[in-house]
């Protein structure tokens, strides 16, 4: 089942990981101003509401990592729990953009254990209620001209998913390595339907 204890933004701010956080925020800093490579964007995962994503950006800003210190930096909030989904536009008044964990999202939706023998057959990405819920936060992140991706697994194991996730206007998926020259192929021919421009969505690997 997804762990629901001490994972995610509570840990950041949390008297018993804050110095651990600080030690992360440190490493940032280092990649971000001494090593020059200001494309690093930092992302929060399992972040449940929208105070403690205002808490965890705090605690950021107090090691020395703030949006507004004029680096360009980026804070992205993995959206991969129903609360993300209901209360979009609250989280994007703190975030940056949504990375659509569709693994813990897809588990938490239909209250099942993925890893379990009991339930796992149930488990399954394209379920309605799931597909409502990313298709509403794309919307909202669309609306708000916010960043949008996806990461989980679902891309790469169901053609189709990755299909609808281009109809929709997610910016980014990641995939398994042995699905991207299929998938790529795929978006390119759903891009052509929709008259998009070549190279319009990014798809991104991840091992």
């Amino acid at each position: 089942t997804p762990r629901t204890g001490g994972r995610g933004g509570s840990r950041y701010y949390s008297d018993g990981y804050r110095e651990g956080f600080a030690l992360e925020c440190a490493a940032v800093k280092r990649v971000r101003e001494a090593m020059g490579l200001t494309n690093l964007t930092v992302m929060i995962p399992f972040c449940r509401t929208p105070t403690e994503a205002k808490k965890v950006v705090e605690e950021m800003r107090k090691n020395g990592l703030s949006q507004d210190d004029g680096t360009g930096l980026k804070i992205y909030g993995m959206c991969e729990i129903p609360s993300n989904v209901v209360d979009a536009d609250a989280f994007l008044d703190v975030f940056d953009g949504f990375s659509i964990g569709s693994n813990d999202l897809t588990q938490l939706t239909l209250g099942v254990d993925r890893d379990s023998e009991l339930v796992a057959h149930i488990y399954d990405e394209r379920e309605s209620a799931v597909l409502t819920l990313i298709k509403q936060v794309v919307e909202r992140c669309r609306a708000r001209g916010k960043y949008v991706g996806i990461c989980g697994q679902a891309p790469s194991d169901h053609p189709d998913f990755a299909e609808m996730l281009v109809e929709v206007g997610c910016e980014s998926m990641s995939l398994n390595p042995d699905s991207v020259v299929p998938t790529k192929f795929r978006v390119a021919e759903v891009e052509a339907k929709l008259g998009m421009a070549a190279g319009a969505k990014e798809t991104i690997i991840e091992p």
